[in-house]
């Protein structure tokens, strides 16, 4: 017989195998998947995972693709390790565009150095706006950051959907739901001729590096971690957790909002109905699987990336729906929430309980009573 026991302490093993445990049951997951659709398995993994990168210009989509995941990543990241649940970066993406965007908009016949960096510290402080009220509304009220930053996701569709309908639409669009593009000064370069990964990929490397500094190096990043894996040692030590909740917000809406401006200003060069593809919820999944750890969300990010541009590959050329992406990441998810059970607890043989003998008869017989 087997079960479940606590382990006397977290195996540190089990945290680095976890994702690559998840990893290989997603493959395979999706083999069974691929064949229950009558799709050749070993065809359908070549087009999944290996097809995108085997040209310059799939490497370039795929680091396009994985931008976004890294900024959104790695701001979830540090807010998770201080246990504050930001649900909402993809509202907060989309409000970072929005604030750029619109910077870009109002200087369009501008042609000037400063458009650029003005266009991305807009976008920073859009998603740091949006993440405010989530922080306020738990500092003040004690209520569920969860729920409130979840909420405004959709409050923030639908304000970009008014926008490209109505005040900020493209008059001489031929009447389609997007704003006028932007001017070149206002757009982000490209690193590569020929692909459209641009400098924001660069941006992103560096924020991996200062999240790093910031969780090993400095003091607020400790605390941080220590509120989260000890509340009572933080308050013993007299860390503020309202401090660390703002904090924590403030760091995943203004990396989330930086990525939203960096796709506004990047391969879509204007504002649509949406400029996000899910990046926002998809890197909750990157933070975990990267162990809330900058180098691991990078990782991370660079496997969800493939994941999108798998999907593509496998609706054009094996017909596949499109909810095959949001599959692949939804097992990848679920494995890797059972693989992590096995970090705080482990597997443990237990011998079955010894059959009892039978009793004895005590009753005297009447021949041995005589």
């Amino acid at each position: 017989m087997l079960r479940l026991e606590p382990r006397p302490e977290p195996s540190r093993q089990m945290m680095f195998a976890s994702p690559l445990m998840a990893a290989v049951l997603m493959l395979v997951s999706g083999y069974v998947i691929f064949s229950i659709m009558g799709q050749p398995p070993l065809y359908a993994f070549y087009i999944f995972f290996i097809d995108p990168l085997t040209s310059l210009y799939g490497i370039g989509e795929w680091l396009l693709k994985a931008t976004p995941l890294i900024l959104c990543g790695i701001g979830l990241a540090i807010g998770f390790r201080a246990r504050v649940w930001n649900i909402g970066a993809d509202g907060q993406l989309t409000i970072g565009a929005i604030a750029g965007g619109g910077v870009a908009l109002y200087f369009q016949g501008v042609n000037a150095f400063w458009l650029l960096p003005l266009v991305l510290l807009a976008g920073v402080a859009g998603g740091m706006a949006w993440a405010a009220v989530p922080a306020f509304l738990r500092t003040r009220f004690n209520t569920s950051e969860i729920l409130v930053s979840l909420m405004l996701v959709y409050v923030s569709y639908l304000l970009l959907r008014y926008l490209v309908n109505g005040p900020w639409r493209d008059p001489f669009g031929f009447n389609f739901p997007q704003s006028a593009m932007f001017h070149e000064a206002a757009m982000l370069p490209l690193l590569f001729d020929g692909l459209r990964t641009n400098a924001a990929f660069i941006l992103a490397l560096l924020l991996v590096v200062l999240a790093w500094f910031f969780c090993q190096k400095m003091t607020a990043g400790f605390r941080m971690q220590v509120s989260g894996e000890a509340p009572a040692a933080a308050a013993y030590a007299g860390f503020s957790d309202k401090r660390n909740v703002w904090l924590a917000l403030l760091i995943s809406g203004g990396s989330a909002g930086l990525a939203g401006v960096a796709e506004v200003a990047g391969p879509l060069g204007q504002l649509q109905p949406a400029v996000s593809s899910g990046y926002g919820f998809a890197a909750i999944i990157v933070a975990f699987v990267g162990r809330l750890h900058p180098l691991g969300v990078l990782l991370a990010s660079l496997l969800m990336s493939l994941l999108y541009l798998g999907g593509e590959a496998a609706q054009l050329e094996l017909g596949l729906p499109s909810a095959i992406t949001g599959l692949f990441q939804g097992l990848l998810l679920f494995y890797l929430l059972a693989a992590d059970l096995f970090i705080h607890f482990r597997l443990k043989k237990v011998q079955p309980p010894a059959a009892e003998a039978p009793a004895t008869s005590s009753t005297t017989s009447p021949s041995e009573a005589v």
